[in-house]
């Protein structure tokens, strides 16, 4: 009986899972996302596919709406085995430098380039980047194309965004990039834009469709502006040493189920994109379509600035940008 629950009180702090139960294992999956978003579905895909590989031998359980936290926090979480998985996007900027490339504006081209981007590079430049922070990617998701809502006036320019008291993730080349168009960027979680939108605190924000309309921004914001801006990789999130304490097998299935949930979300990534866009516009919402190559032109010196401050940074650039071909 001593030695059952020793084992049982091993496998709750290392993998955050029930005290009540040392046969099933709970595995937590933690996420920002509200319901209806994007990062909710993908977080439950992934749960559906791995609890029917499963069975009895684990649980994985989603917590959405930062309910487990802030994507920093979640961040500190996975190391402390608080919970097992989360789904950073923007954040992962702060984690490791490599990561900056993808904040870089228009470099991804499509969800095509960005497989070519993953079968060429995540092993290669993304996976020991994050192992070396103590980490461990085990399935390549979605946030989306980013766009701009404001209550200011439409963005058509990058101009335009002079002076708007933007909310950008806390990605350190976001805010530059924001700074550069003109705009004053203000780092805020997630989990706060909403009531900051509605109180005045700021006047706009940048996210993918899916995140502005489960989110309700579209109910304190007037104007949508398609930029397009960024697109922002989610990515299932692990400990690279609490994860190696789970039995092979698990290990195995989930890691089988990070790499096959990959094809539902960039279908369900597209299909929220049409309808929601339709969504917002019928919802009053003013749309416009920036001119995304004045975008273009505006953020050359943010690339600069990437490749000569990043180890490596024009090499990652430059594959990148050959992988879009």
């Amino acid at each position: 009986m001593k030695t059952t629950a020793a084992i049982a009180s091993v496998i709750a702090l290392a993998l955050a899972s029930s005290p009540a139960s040392a046969e099933k294992l709970i595995l937590k999956f933690g996420h920002v996302g509200k319901p209806g978003s994007l990062f909710e579905a993908s977080a439950n895909e992934f749960a559906r596919c791995a609890n029917a590989a499963l069975g009895d031998k684990a649980e994985v359980q989603t917590f959405g709406s930062s309910q487990l936290g802030k994507d920093k926090e979640m961040l500190q979480k996975l190391k402390l085995g608080q919970l097992t998985f989360s789904l950073p996007s923007s954040v992962m900027s702060s984690v490791a430098d490599e990561f900056g490339v993808f904040e870089m504006p228009y470099i991804i081209k499509d969800r095509d380039h960005m497989r070519r981007v993953q079968a060429a590079m995540m092993d290669k430049v993304f996976q020991p980047a994050v192992n070396a922070k103590g980490y461990e990617i085990i399935g390549l998701m979605e946030n989306g194309f980013r766009h701009i809502t404001n209550n200011v006036r439409p963005i058509n320019k990058p101009e335009d965004l002079a002076g708007i008291k933007l909310r950008t993730p806390k990605g350190a080349w976001r805010v530059k990039m924001f700074k550069l168009y003109g705009a004053n960027p203000t780092p805020m979680a997630f989990s706060e834009v909403f009531t900051a939108l509605k109180t005045g605190v700021i006047d706009g924000q940048e996210n993918p469709y899916a995140q502005i309309w489960s989110a309700k921004f579209q109910e304190v914001q007037k104007y949508l502006s398609i930029t397009g801006h960024v697109y922002t990789p989610g990515y299932v999130l692990t400990s690279k040493s609490h994860f190696a304490k789970l039995p092979e097998d698990v290990q195995a299935a989930l890691r089988q189920c990070g790499k096959e949930s990959q094809d539902f979300v960039y279908k369900e990534a597209a299909r929220l994109e049409t309808e929601l866009l339709e969504n917002l516009k019928k919802g009053g919402i003013e749309v416009t379509t920036a001119d995304k190559e004045a975008f273009i032109a505006a953020s050359k010196p943010i690339y600069e600035e990437f490749a000569s401050t990043v180890k490596g940074g024009q090499a990652l650039v430059d594959e990148i940008q050959k992988l879009a071909k």
